[in-house]
C-alpha cells in the first residue's frame, strides 16, 4: 500500500499537473487575442474544476489499486461502454447515446503535403464547382454536389498529385494513409498528446504530421464519395453484373457543412440516412481506389470500373518507369487499402487472390499474365486460418485467407521474396532487421507477414502502452509474445524504406538512392472507430503519427527532400463527436501524472 506521505505527494504533483495544463490550454488557444489570453490565464474560476477532477482521479484510481491505478482515459472509455452515455462524446447521430453508430461517414478528410504545396489544386479549382469535371469522374452531376464556392478537393486528386510528383522529378513518392481518420479523431489525439485544447478548426497543432515544417508543407480538405454505394459482381468471372447501376454518391456542403467544425451533430446526412439526400459514404476499397487509381468506383471495388473494366493504379505506372513500388500496413496485407495499391478485383473480400497480385502470382483477375509483384509488402494476416469462404469465390484454399501458406511457400521457394514472418521466440524486429539486411545484400524482394489474433498488429493506447479495454466489437488482449513478436507499423515503414532505396546495381555509390513509390498504411484507426474506442483511436493515431516520423527520419538521413513527396491523408471518416474536449486533456494530464509518480 501507498504510504500517507506518499499520497499527498502524488495528490500534489497532480494539482500541479492540472494547474499547468489548464493555463496552457487557455493560453495557447488564445495566443491571436493578448487581451483575452491574459485575462483567461490568470482568472481562477475554472481552475478548480480542472484541478479537483485531476485530484479526484488520482483519488479513485489509487484507492481501486493502488499497485496499479488505471489509465484515465482507458477508464473513460470502459465506463461509456458499460453505461452506454457519456457526458464528453458519442458516436453517432443521438447525444444521450455512446454507441448508435459504428461504420463510416462522409465526413471531410485531411490532407496534409510535404515537399510539395497542393497550389496545383488550387489553380484550376475545385472539381465540385465544375459540372464537367464532375460528370467525367461520377458518370453524372450528383444532386445538390455541384457547389460554385467550392473550397474543397477529392481523392482522386491525391492520385493527381503523385503523377504530377512523378513528372516533376521526384523519385521518391511516399503516400501515408490513416484508415478512418477524419478531422475529428486527429483532433482527439491532438488534444490528448497537447494535454489541452488548443485548436477548433484548421491544420492543428501537436502531432508531428501537422507541425513539421522542415520542408515546404501545405494543407487541405478532401470528399470521400463513391461513385455508388455498391455493385452485384461474379467473384468466379470477375465481372460486375449491374453495369448501369445509378449513381448514388455525392456530396452536399449544405446538410454536411462547410468545414469539418461546421457540422450538425445531430444530422444523419454524413451517415447516408437522410431521406431527401441519401448520398452513399465510401468503404476503404472505393476510397483507396479513388487515392491509388483516381477512379470513382461502387464500395467494395478494387481498382475496377463501375462497368467492369479495370483501373490502373499508379503504382503500375511507376514500377514501368522504373520505380520499386511497396506496401506497408498494420492490418492484413490483403485488406482494402494495401490492395487497392496494386491489384484489381471485383470485391475486396476475395483477399487470397488480391495477395496474389500483390506478390506476382497468377489470380482470378490476372490468370494468363500475372502482375509484376511489389518488390517490398509488410503487414499482417499471419496465423489467421479459416476451413471455407464463400465470398473469395470457387478458387478458395482452406488455410489462411489473406495469404494462403501454398503461396507464401511458393514464393519463397521460386527465390521470388525473401520472407519473413512472425518467428515464435523471436523479436518481431529483430526478425525484420535480419531480413532487411539480407534483402539488401541479395539485392532480393521482402516479403514481411505478421500480425496478432484477427490479423492486425497489436493495438497501441493513447497512454503508449499496448493495453485496450472492452468495446462494441470485444477486447483485445495480448500475450507477451504478441507485443515482442511483432514489429511495429513504424520499424516496417524503415525497413522498406532502406529496401526500396538500395541502389539498383552493383556500380551504383553505396549512397545512391533508388526511385521508388511507398504506401504506408496506419489501419488501427479504422478498427478502433469501428469499435467505437476513443483510446485505441488516438493510440492508433500516435502509430501512424511514429511511421510518418519514421519517414521524415530517413528522408533527413540522406538529405532527400528535393527528391521526396510525402502525402498524409485518410481514406475516409467515422461519427464520432467530442462534447466535452477538456475531458480528454484532463486524462492526459491524470495519465502523466500518475506515471510520473508511480516510477520507482
Amino acid at each position: 500500500m501507498l504510504t500517507d506521505r506518499l499520497f499527498t505527494s502524488l495528490c500534489l504533483a497532480a494539482l500541479t499537473f492540472g494547474i499547468m495544463g489548464t493555463a496552457t490550454a487557455k493560453d495557447s488557444k488564445n495566443a491571436s487575442k493578448p487581451q483575452a489570453a491574459s485575462a483567461t490565464a490568470t482568472t481562477p474560476a475554472k481552475m478548480p474544476n480542472t484541478v479537483s477532477k485531476v485530484i479526484d482521479a488520482v483519488k479513485d484510481n489509487l484507492a481501486t489499486n493502488p499497485e496499479s491505478p488505471e489509465d484515465p482515459l482507458r477508464q473513460m472509455q470502459s465506463d461509456a461502454i458499460k453505461n452506454q452515455s457519456a457526458p464528453w462524446g458519442y458516436w453517432g447521430h443521438v447525444p444521450g447515446k455512446y454507441s448508435t453508430w459504428t461504420n463510416h461517414s462522409n465526413r471531410f478528410v485531411p490532407l496534409y503535403s510535404f515537399g510539395m504545396t497542393l497550389n496545383s489544386l488550387r489553380e484550376p479549382g475545385s472539381m465540385y464547382a465544375d459540372p464537367e469535371r464532375l460528370n467525367q469522374r461520377y458518370g453524372a452531376v450528383p444532386k445538390d454536389t455541384l457547389n460554385p464556392q467550392a473550397h474543397y478537393h477529392d481523392q482522386v486528386d491525391v492520385y493527381e498529385l503523385q503523377k504530377l510528383a512523378a513528372r516533376n522529378g521526384k523519385k521518391h513518392i511516399i503516400t501515408i494513409i490513416f484508415d478512418g481518420n477524419d478531422w475529428q479523431s486527429t483532433r482527439n489525439a491532438a488534444i490528448y498528446r497537447n494535454q489541452a485544447d488548443l485548436y477548433d478548426s484548421g491544420r492543428g497543432q501537436g502531432l508531428a504530421f501537422q507541425d513539421y515544417r522542415g520542408t515546404k508543407t501545405d494543407f487541405a480538405f478532401l470528399v470521400t464519395a463513391p461513385r455508388s454505394g455498391g455493385a452485384k459482381y461474379d467473384v468466379n468471372t470477375q465481372t460486375v453484373l449491374d453495369i448501369k447501376k445509378k449513381v448514388t454518391g455525392g456530396f452536399d456542403p449544405r446538410r454536411a457543412g462547410p468545414m469539418p467544425w461546421h457540422e450538425t451533430p445531430q444530422s444523419q446526412y454524413p451517415i447516408s440516412r437522410d431521406r431527401e439526400q441519401p448520398h452513399s459514404f465510401t468503404d476503404s476499397a472505393s476510397s483507396a481506389s479513388s487515392l491509388l487509381a483516381g477512379i470513382k468506383t461502387y464500395n467494395g471495388s478494387i481498382n475496377v470500373n463501375s462497368d467492369g473494366s479495370y483501373a490502373t493504379p499508379i503504382a503500375h505506372d511507376l514500377q514501368k518507369e522504373g520505380f520499386r513500388v511497396g506496401v506497408v500496413t498494420s492490418v492484413p496485407v490483403s485488406h482494402a487499402t494495401p490492395g487497392a495499391a496494386y491489384a484489381n478485383n471485383v470485391t475486396r473480400k476475395d483477399y487470397q487472390d488480391i495477395s496474389r497480385d500483390l506478390i506476382g502470382l497468377p489470380s482470378s483477375s490476372h490468370r494468363r499474365n500475372p502482375l509484376p509483384g511489389l518488390d517490398v509488402l509488410l503487414g499482417g494476416g499471419w496465423g489467421e486460418g479459416v476451413g471455407k469462404d464463400a465470398t473469395q469465390g470457387d478458387n478458395f484454399l482452406p488455410g489462411n485467407k489473406y495469404l494462403h501458406e501454398s503461396d507464401l511457400e511458393r514464393v519463397q521457394k521460386s527465390g521470388k521474396y525473401l520472407v519473413a514472418q512472425r518467428t515464435p521466440g523471436r523479436r518481431g524486429n529483430d526478425v525484420l532487421a535480419e531480413a532487411t539486411q539480407a534483402a539488401i545484400e541479395k539485392d532480393s524482394r521482402l516479403l514481411g507477414y505478421f500480425g496478432t489474433r484477427g490479423g492486425h498488429l497489436p493495438f497501441r493506447t493513447a497512454d503508449g502502452n499496448y493495453k485496450p479495454t472492452f468495446d462494441v466489437k470485444g477486447t483485445e488482449r495480448y500475450t507477451e509474445a504478441d507485443l515482442a513478436e511483432n514489429p511495429t507499423l513504424a520499424e516496417m515503414a524503415t525497413t522498406a524504406l532502406k529496401v526500396l532505396s538500395r541502389p539498383q546495381s552493383d556500380t551504383d555509390p553505396k549512397d545512391a538512392l533508388a526511385p521508388f513509390w511507398l504506401m504506408v498504411e496506419c489501419g488501427d484507426v479504422d478498427w478502433a472507430n469501428h469499435a467505437n474506442n476513443l483510446d485505441n483511436s488516438i493510440g492508433a493515431v500516435f502509430s501512424g503519427e511514429a511511421a510518418f516520423q519514421a519517414v521524415v527520419d530517413w528522408v533527413e538521413a540522406n538529405d532527400a527532400w528535393d527528391e521526396t513527396v510525402v502525402l498524409v491523408t485518410s481514406d475516409h471518416g467515422h461519427f464520432f463527436h467530442l462534447a466535452q474536449p477538456q475531458a480528454i486533456a484532463d486524462a492526459a494530464i491524470q495519465a502523466q501524472a500518475i506515471q510520473k509518480l508511480v516510477q520507482p
